[in-house]
């Protein structure tokens, strides 16, 4: 089941324990994957909360905020497969209900279970912390408002997985329970298949590899991820597969495969590895990292950040097997205009970079 987003704010600083008697309301709640071993709760939630430090988890915890399957619980507690834990606290919570809101969808499929959307870079797909009115989910609702059964409040039905704000391309809305269980399994025993186009900075020796590396937190920067060892408890286990489509000598288009699918996957690894996405600022992609220092190179690189001004990332095919005919579903996204025109400027300039040295 996925979670809101959330923040801590400092207003926990001022919190006392809980009271006898005293009302809270319920501001955050998450079940945890099946698939999770024990682990520490301030230490899973530092990674799922994602502008909250682990002190200012355990501070919550000791206030007695944090409940685990109806009570509360101290920071040392160990979280397990299947719990349920929500962030209780003294007063009402921002009202996000998710509404309704007539924002154009591209619909590449739709039935009676389910529906594929194309989405534009930009759009965030989920209300969440400044972002709560003016998503993919809004849309959704506007979409479905004559289907009485559909609630977009329902954790049980929705979106099955995502994609960042600033990452094209496709995704799965699962229109009832059953469906939205069945699709979650496929995607958690990584039997569905999605890939990726991505332009990075660099060159690549070989035209294929494999990126291994669990996921989590940056502890220097709360809304960027990092890679750590497979082997230690940070993070969680991540693999990308990733293969040379184009080279342009200074930068490569490359073909993302995810055998997992973390938050900023793609965006950690490519970085972890030394090949940042291209105009991906919170990783750094947004410097000049490799070319000449000549006045006329900086200026295109300034004319590409122009034409693509977000991570050059789209979400360019997804595969699963469908939940009530069990035929295999395979969808394919052509790259949007902005990566179109960054790409063919790449091409034109190597092309003239050729010419000249004719």
């Amino acid at each position: 089941m996925m979670e809101n987003d959330f923040e801590l704010t400092d207003n926990l600083d001022e919190l006392c324990d809980i009271g006898d008697g005293q009302q809270l309301y319920e501001h955050w709640k998450l079940q945890v994957d099946q698939g999770q071993t024990p682990l520490r709760i301030d230490k899973f939630l530092a990674e799922h909360m994602q502008h909250s430090s682990r002190n200012r988890i355990q501070t919550a915890a000791d206030a007695g905020f944090i409940h685990v399957n109806g009570k509360p619980v101290k920071s040392n507690y160990k979280v397990r497969a299947g719990d349920v834990i929500t962030l209780m606290l003294d007063r009402p919570r921002h009202d996000n209900t998710i509404v309704a809101e007539d924002i154009p969808l591209n619909i590449v499929y739709e039935d009676d279970v389910l529906m594929v959307v194309d989405k534009p870079a930009g759009l965030v797909v989920h209300p969440g912390a400044g972002n709560f009115h003016g998503t993919l989910i809004n849309a959704v609702a506007w979409h479905l408002r004559d289907m009485q059964s559909f609630d977009p409040n329902d954790p049980e039905v929705g979106l099955v997985h995502r994609i960042d704000k600033d990452t094209s391309g496709l995704l799965v809305v699962a229109k009832t329970p059953d469906a939205k269980t069945n699709l979650g399994k496929q995607f958690f025993n990584k039997t569905t298949h999605r890939s990726y186009n991505a332009l990075v900075w660099g060159n690549f020796t070989e035209e294929e590899g494999r990126i291994e590396g669990n996921i989590g937190r940056d502890p220097k920067d709360r809304l960027r991820m990092a890679v750590f060892p497979p082997d230690s408890e940070i993070g969680k286990s991540a693999v990308t597969h990733y293969r040379v489509l184009e080279r342009f000598g200074y930068v490569t288009l490359v073909e993302c495969i995810l055998e997992t699918g973390r938050t900023h996957q793609i965006r950690a690894h490519m970085k972890h590895i030394g090949h940042p996405l291209f105009a991906d600022e919170r990783y750094g992609g947004t410097e000049i990292l490799r070319g000449t220092r000549s006045a006329s190179y900086k200026a295109f690189i300034q004319n590409c950040f122009k034409l693509c001004g977000r991570q050059a990332l789209h979400a360019r095919t997804l595969g699963f097997v469908h939940p009530l005919t069990g035929q295999q579903m395979d969808f394919n996204s052509e790259l949007p205009a902005d990566m179109e025109a960054l790409i063919s400027k790449w091409r034109a300039f190597i092309a003239g970079n050729s010419q000249n040295e004719q």
